[in-house]
């Protein structure tokens, strides 16, 4: 395993560089981005093809900047500064453990100072510069491609945060412990808090710009499905826990031609460090799983993979707003729901049964996804029903 993306550079090239960027949260950055391109190429296709209009912006020019918008750049850059000035200084405990530093009162006063007083000064002269003796107001359009940034920030802080507070309800027994470090940490995150959380969040922003959330749905529809494919690639990576359950069976004949660890892992130097020690290992991560599991993460990242290909091939041909997304619903809790037969995780009991939070959340969104095409067909007909009566 990798904890640290540059365990695995230098492992591939033979380096020895030590970077502050967690395998995992890389390769969450990179869904993002990656995520947000695809968001940003269906808004635009949707735009041109009438589906979203485009707005105006009033926008106010030669008025310097209010007290207020000085105070919050000014801040900003000095929060910035306090931690980039810090990090300098103490690079190592940076580089060990970048989100411990991030979320700790580590840092430099007299860089964040420096910060402040820098940006509050910029920002004062730039307003001075371009003031003008009547402020002119002038309207500007706005395309819904260009909104991409803003909804990819929405998303990606609420997922975080949904997925953190689902975690939590999850796993009550182990926050109550440490409620601090568990809040804090970015280790534990339930994808399912995160989607539910991010869509209610990107729906009301897209809404707010005059993008119906069908829509809106339909447009990330994909990206959804390949950014939490790219994520699993993370978990894979790192050992993060996103594992199955122990795997003692012999490798099946069929799979033959393939590594043994696409069958059952160990999960060695996994981020984590769950598991067993491994004998002569120096370091931060030296612990295995004492019994091989199913790797998880890795079928995830294949079918989602395969099922976001889907997703993107038949996105045009889906004329319905609002079918796409469902069809997603349906694929998504399909695919949790198998995985979960064979993935650790807290069991709840429910009548004579037992069943995960996900097996419960893949099941709603299965019929969800079910009622949405019910629900979205039903519209349309309508729709061209009362088109063909008025004309």
């Amino acid at each position: 395993m990798y904890p640290r993306f540059s365990d695995m550079v230098n492992f591939l090239f033979g380096t020895s560089f030590n970077l502050p960027v967690q395998t995992y949260g890389f390769f969450m950055a990179l869904a993002f981005v990656l995520a947000g391109f695809l968001v940003y190429l269906e808004l635009k296709r949707k735009e041109n093809d009438g589906l979203i209009l485009i707005q105006l912006k009033e926008t106010i020019k030669g008025k310097p900047a209010s007290l207020k918008e000085l105070l919050f750049t000014a801040l900003l850059y000095a929060v910035f500064g306090f931690k980039i000035t810090g990090i300098v200084i103490d690079y190592q405990f940076f580089a060990e453990s970048p989100q411990k530093y991030i979320l700790s009162a580590e840092g430099s006063f007299i860089g964040g100072f420096v910060f402040f007083a820098s940006a509050a000064i910029l920002v004062y002269i730039k307003g001075q510069k371009e003031k003008l003796a009547e402020p002119v107001v002038s309207f500007n359009e706005v395309h819904a491609y260009q909104l991409t940034p803003g909804l990819v920030f929405i998303a990606a802080f609420a997922g975080i945060l949904g997925a953190k507070i689902f975690d939590i309800i999850e796993h009550l027994d182990v926050f109550f412990l440490d409620p601090v470090g568990q809040l804090f940490a970015f280790s534990g995150l339930t994808f399912y808090g995160g989607l539910i959380v991010a869509a209610f969040a990107v729906g009301i922003y897209g809404e707010r710009n005059k993008i119906k959330w069908p829509v809106m749905a339909d447009a990330v529809a994909p990206a959804l499905m390949l950014a939490y494919a790219i994520g699993r690639v993370g978990c894979q990576l790192s050992g993060d826990g996103c594992w199955g359950v122990p795997n003692l069976s012999p490798k099946p004949g069929w799979m033959a031609f393939l590594p043994d660890w696409m069958w059952a892992f160990s999960f060695p130097h996994n981020v984590i460090n769950h598991g067993v020690r491994i004998p002569d290992c120096d370091g931060n991560f030296c612990f295995a799983l004492a019994q091989p599991v199913f790797p998880t993460s890795f079928y995830e990242i294949v079918i989602c993979f395969l099922f976001f290909l889907f997703l993107w091939f038949i996105r045009k041909r889906l004329r319905i707003a609002g079918i796409l997304f469902s069809v997603y619903l349906i694929l998504n809790g399909f695919e949790r729901f198998v995985i979960e037969q064979v993935r650790v995780n807290i069991k709840y009991n429910a009548f004579s049964f037992q069943i995960t939070q996900a097996e419960i959340i893949a099941l709603i969104l299965i019929f969800a996804g079910i009622l949405g095409l019910v629900y979205f067909s039903y519209q349309n007909r309508k729709l061209v029903h009362k088109n063909v009566e008025n004309n």
